[in-house]
């Protein structure tokens, strides 16, 4: 049983800009104490060494039943679902990963290229025919990778708006448990309602190919494919919508941009680094004493990892707090780190590249619509981002 504190801060959500993480995170040193939602004591991780040593180390666990939220106050007293792999260790995670990781290569996402740029072609000839204003999120941003990670696992596109739903319930900080269990089973019930067919009548996607390639069960197919629909759409929407508001408000670094295209690489890890939009901590669970930088982490101690503040971590990068699309990203944490580094990072990258790419040369002129203020973000959401992004051009 862990420690209840009173007296330790809990972790701000709010960041201080729009676009910096919250203030005072960084100032409390790379390591320090820290209130979870349910009162527990448990510590913050902000330095970028800090925030790889405990992503690569075992005695730090990320099973489910025993993760602590520094922003939700629910328990999860439930075990952990055969299939959820991010919130396993090994060798449970490694058997479900290790059918997954060929189908995320790097040569296998490259094949995927021209059907991503067909996508985002037809989605800017839609914002042509409607002319401007547009919300970049629903007609561009969201669309995109939510389009490409159906193809992949052989959803139907057409119920979007069903899972789509779920998933903004799932991820709103404001939902209750009850709420967040009710979307998780929506999603995976959903999922699970398809795999009959698959099996009879298989096709050329992922889900077709867990259920005739494996020996995984219905309900593990459907809970990994849960994970994966969530990751493959809520991320890389956001960070196409949150990179664009980023650049239209930083002309020096659109400038720059659109002066040299052979810059996109970078931009897109820079843009990566400098936002991190897994925004309020990932979370481990000590399951043995370890020493952490000469500081005791007791067994049962949870640790709040803020990304956001490793990626500016003035220790790894020089003017961190300074978006520089031709600085040296190299080495970020926004993928995270170790056993469970994001398995989609490949196609996440190439969204992002043929997004901006396509986005910044068909619009020459693209702006903001609405003053900059006035843009909704995503506070409240565990994915940050923006609600909307009204453009024109």
């Amino acid at each position: 049983m862990t420690e209840i504190l009173s007296d330790a801060p809990r972790l701000p959500v709010k960041r201080s800009t729009r676009l910096d993480p919250p203030a005072g995170v960084q100032e409390r040193g790379p390591l320090s104490r820290l209130t979870f939602a349910d009162g527990s004591a448990g510590w913050l991780v902000t330095s970028h060494k800090l925030t790889r040593t405990v992503l690569a180390d075992a005695r730090f666990s990320a099973r489910g039943e025993l993760r602590k939220s520094p922003i939700r106050d629910a328990v999860n007293d439930e075990p952990t679902k055969p299939g959820m792999f991010i919130t396993q260790d090994a060798p449970d995670h490694t058997r479900y990963r290790r059918l997954l990781t060929g189908q995320f290569t790097v040569r296998r996402m490259n094949q995927l290229i021209p059907r991503i740029q067909e996508i985002a072609n037809e989605h800017i000839d839609r914002m042509r025919r409607h002319g401007p204003p547009v919300d970049l999120v629903q007609q561009f941003a969201l669309p995109i990778p939510s389009l490409v990670i159906c193809e992949i696992l052989g959803v139907p596109y057409a119920d979007r708006e069903q899972f789509q739903h779920d998933s903004s319930r799932l991820l709103n900080l404001n939902s209750s448990i009850d709420e967040v269990k009710a979307s998780i089973k929506a999603i995976e019930d959903y999922l699970l309602g398809m795999m009959p067919g698959k099996r009879s009548r298989p096709g050329d996607d992922m889900l077709s190919g867990l259920a005739t390639g494996s020996d995984l069960s219905d309900e593990e197919i459907s809970t990994m494919g849960f994970l994966l629909l969530i990751a493959g759409h809520e991320t890389t929407a956001n960070m196409l919508a949150l990179g664009t508001f980023t650049l239209l408000t930083n002309p020096d670094q659109l400038a720059l941009l659109r002066s040299d295209p052979g810059l996109t690489d970078n931009a897109v890890e820079e843009l990566l680094r400098y936002l991190t939009i897994v925004h309020f901590g990932t979370t481990r669970t000590a399951i043995e004493d370890v020493e952490l930088d000469g500081t005791l982490i007791k067994a049962g101690e949870p640790i709040a990892i803020h990304l956001p503040a490793a990626n500016r971590d003035p220790m790894r990068f020089v003017e961190g707090d300074r978006l520089a699309l031709n600085g040296t990203p190299t080495g970020h944490v926004a993928f995270g780190h170790g056993i469970h580094q994001c398995l989609g990072q490949q196609l996440a990258r190439i969204e992002m590249r043929i997004g901006f790419n396509t986005l910044l040369r068909e619009f020459p002129t693209l702006r903001l619509a609405v003053p900059a203020e006035q843009v909704p973000m995503r506070d409240d959401m565990a994915i940050y981002g923006v609600h909307e992004l009204p453009v024109a051009w």
